[in-house]
């Protein structure tokens, strides 16, 4: 038996409202956050200067392919819902049903950890400061930003967004100058790429071994889809978003790579210390205190409580929106469908944030504790959502030829498919499948290991299992795919 057929009440209407210049800079800044500025040094130093490269740049290929993917069938069913609709629609509702709450899982976890990253971050300023009262003020302020209008989430994030590239453009100008001896009297030159091991540290492993981390720097870019389903236009803006994302990957993660393997040698015990409560020993903190730019950690920190306040930010949103979806679609309670007067779903913006609230309360048991495990629990979820996000590209295209439809129709199609799409998929379920390889030894098998690195899994499995024996749901055959766009009207388009 199918779930029952998604109805959008007249109280339940989401609004466009947002511009070309806001999707741009959500696409932009959806991938720039914490990762970057501060948990590169720690991979630099694990894999070296290419090896660092190599994993960032098979992780931003796979990223963008996804996107793609993702961003042809948001250009045709611009929803709020995205990928957990389209799961329903062109895998299984029981999919469906997974994917929803596996992703609004991790979105709440990833908004508590954002809590706790922000107590810390004020703490460099005010290290004898309650960590409770920074991250209330951090919870009142995303409430404010969410719950009013989608208008002002929007404008927020272009601004939130707008500095972190700001930041990036200018560390990418010094750092550039400073090899050439700009700034600096002591340049290394190209020196780091060939002292020691480098520029591969640990060989294969070591490459592997950060594709975990270069993969969570990168979850936050699937909101541009969500995000479509409040967008003016979306069969212009959407495509123009989402074709951001390449070049952006490129410039900002590939080019920092650069430049802080370049000015930093690997072997250097700073790049390992880093994190957000120990902002001094940021690469980027190191490089512009070396091209003499006053109060460089101050500035630092300036920018990734930012980055943290931007994810808290565009996470909410993009839980609050799957939620509502959700509950139109019969897998969430239908309260959380009800829109305010601006077309904003209070009760799915309140109701996240009281659960990420109390994932927060964990972090009595100490801020960098908490912090670190709640970034271990939920990096695995990202790569389980984009590895979903390809099956249902993979059947959606699969369906479309099935029936007989001309993929004209699409107005923007997936790059290099279906070559791009399976290597996403196959980058994804690599990292799903080998990511917890530390956990096993020659002196036995680390248990606790094991549930952090993959407690997503069972998580996302039962839901799927427990959803399709509840429901009796089936695998939608590809001639009975629903690819109707009743989900939205003309005049949005």
């Amino acid at each position: 038996m199918m779930d029952s057929k998604r109805e959008i009440p007249e109280d339940s209407k989401l609004e466009r409202k947002l511009k070309p210049r806001q999707m741009n800079m959500i696409a932009i800044g959806g991938a720039i956050g914490t990762g970057l500025f501060v948990a590169t040094g720690s991979s630099i130093s694990t894999a070296g200067p290419g090896g660092t490269m190599i994993a960032y740049a098979i992780i931003g290929i796979s990223v963008y392919f996804m996107m793609t993917a993702l961003g042809e069938m948001a250009t045709y069913l611009p929803v709020a819902g995205a990928f957990e609709l389209y799961s329903k629609k062109y895998v299984d509702p029981a999919f469906g049903f997974a994917m929803g709450w596996n992703y609004w899982y991790c979105s709440t976890m990833t908004i508590a950890t954002e809590l706790v990253a922000s107590a810390i971050v004020m703490k460099f300023w005010f290290p004898d400061s309650a960590s409770a009262m920074w991250s209330s003020i951090f919870i009142v302020l995303l409430l404010c930003l969410n719950l009013f209008s989608v208008s002002i989430f929007g404008e927020s994030e272009f601004w939130f967004a707008g500095i972190k590239v700001v930041t990036i453009i200018i560390f990418l100008v010094v750092g550039v100058l400073m090899i050439f001896g700009v700034f600096s009297n002591d340049s290394p030159g190209f020196s780091n790429w060939t002292d020691g091991e480098a520029p591969f540290v640990g060989g294969p492993f070591g490459i592997f071994s950060i594709l975990m981390v270069a993969g969570f720097s990168f979850v936050g870019v699937e909101a541009t889809a969500i995000a479509a389903g409040e967008c003016v236009n979306p069969e212009k803006n959407v495509p123009k978003a989402i074709n951001s994302v390449f070049w952006r990957i490129l410039i900002f993660y590939i080019g920092a790579i650069f430049v802080v393997a370049t000015l930093i040698s690997y072997t250097d015990p700073n790049l390992l210390s880093a994190d957000v409560d120990n902002v001094a020993v940021s690469p980027f903190t190191i490089i512009f205190e070396k091209s003499g730019i006053a109060m460089a950690a101050s500035l630092m920190n300036a920018v990734i409580l930012t980055s943290i306040l931007s994810c808290g930010n565009s996470t909410l949103y993009s839980a609050s929106r799957l939620l509502y979806s959700m509950a139109i679609s019969d897998h969430a309670p239908k309260i959380f469908a009800h829109t305010s007067r601006k077309g904003v779903p209070i009760y799915a913006v309140v109701g996240t944030l009281i659960i990420a609230c109390l994932c927060f309360l964990t972090s009595f048991a100490g801020d960098s504790v908490v912090y670190t495990w709640l970034y271990n629990a939920t990096g695995l979820t990202g790569f389980l959502t984009w590895f979903g996000v390809c099956i249902c590209h993979l059947r959606f295209r699969r369906g479309f030829v099935k029936q007989g439809k001309d993929l004209s129709v699409l107005k923007y199609k997936a790059k290099l498919y279906p070559f791009g799409t399976v290597f996403s998929l196959i980058v994804s379920g690599t990292v799903i499948i080998g990511q917890g390889y530390y956990a096993f030894s020659a002196s036995g098998v680390d248990w606790y290991g094991i549930l952090v690195a993959y407690i997503g899994l069972p998580i996302m499995v039962a839901l799927y299992i427990i959803r399709k024996i509840v429901k009796k749901t089936h695998i939608v055959p590809l001639e009975e795919m629903d690819l109707s766009r009743n989900d939205i009207v003309k005049e949005d388009l």
